[in-house]
C-alpha cells in the first residue's frame, strides 16, 4: 500500500477515528453504487475486460490499473484470476482509501500508489487496464499518458481501456450528453448544471480520435469491444 494513506482505524479507536472509518466505508459504498447506476453493462464490461486480458496475462501475471481508485475493476479481476497481482495507480489518496476498504483481503495481491501514471512502477507488466478514467485527463495529456502506460508494458502484451467516447461535433456532443444523464437518473431540475459541468471539465474525444490516439501511442490490434451508450472500450497490444 503507498506509505501517504492513513492506516485503518483499530477496534480500539478514538470516536472521531472511528467515525472517520465509518465515512471512508460509506464513501466506499457510495462510489460502488454509482458506475453500476450510470455505465450499461458495467458488471459485463469487467467481465469482457476479463476475458480479453486473459487471452495473454499468465496465470501468474502483473497488471498495472490506472484510475484504480475505488477498487472496483481491480476486485472483479483479482476474484476471476487468482494468481494476479495488481499494481493500482489514483490521484485521490480518499478514493484509494476506498478501494482498499473494498477489497479486503484481495489487498494482499494488490498495492496501491498515490499519483499519476508516471507514478508507477516501469514494469513491466503483462497487461493493462485503464476504466472510466481517460475522460478525467486532459486532452493535452492523454497521448503522453498511454505512451507511459505503453512503455510499462511487456511487447504484446494486451491493454483494456473504456471511457466517454462520443461524437463531439456541437449539437451531437449536446445530444450525447443528455442522453448520458437521462441514463444515469440525474433530477431534470438538475440536468443543465450537470450538462455543463460535462461539457466543460470532462475531457471527451470522438470514437475516431480515440482510436487513432491508441495507436499513435503504439498499441496495434485496436478492436472496439464494448459500446454503451456514451462509453466506448477497446482492446489492443503493446507493440514490439
Amino acid at each position: 500500500m503507498s506509505s501517504d494513506k492513513p492506516p485503518p482505524a483499530s477496534a480500539s479507536a478514538p470516536a472521531s477515528d472511528s467515525a472517520s472509518e465509518a465515512f471512508r466505508a460509506a464513501h466506499a459504498r457510495a462510489y460502488a453504487e454509482g458506475p453500476p447506476r450510470q455505465v450499461p453493462g458495467f458488471a459485463a464490461l469487467h467481465r469482457m475486460a476479463s476475458l480479453l486480458l486473459a487471452e495473454r496475462v499468465p496465470a501468474q501475471g502483473r497488471l498495472l490499473v490506472l484510475g484504480a481508485g475505488g477498487g472496483l475493476e481491480i476486485k472483479a479481476l483479482a476474484e476471476d484470476h487468482a494468481g494476479w497481482s495488481f499494481d493500482g495507480v489514483d490521484p485521490s489518496a480518499e478514493m484509494l482509501q476506498a478501494a482498499e476498504d473494498l477489497l479486503g483481503p484481495l489487498n494482499a495481491r494488490t498495492r496501491l500508489i498515490h499519483g499519476y501514471v508516471d507514478s508507477a512502477p516501469e514494469g513491466p507488466f503483462d497487461g493493462g487496464i485503464c476504466l472510466l478514467t481517460l475522460h478525467f485527463v486532459p486532452r493535452a495529456q492523454r497521448l503522453e499518458t498511454l505512451r507511459a502506460i505503453r512503455r510499462r508494458l511487456k511487447p504484446g502484451a494486451p491493454f483494456v481501456v473504456a471511457h466517454l467516447s462520443f461524437p463531439q461535433g456541437e449539437a451531437e456532443k449536446s445530444l450525447w450528453i443528455a442522453r448520458h444523464l437521462a441514463f444515469a437518473g440525474v433530477d431534470p431540475a438538475k440536468a443543465e448544471t450537470s450538462a455543463q459541468a460535462m461539457a466543460t471539465r470532462l475531457s471527451v474525444l470522438s470514437p475516431e480520435e480515440d482510436e487513432a490516439m491508441l495507436r499513435e501511442a503504439g498499441f496495434s490490434g485496436v478492436a472496439l469491444f464494448y459500446a454503451g451508450l456514451t462509453f466506448r472500450g477497446w482492446a489492443g497490444y503493446a507493440e514490439s
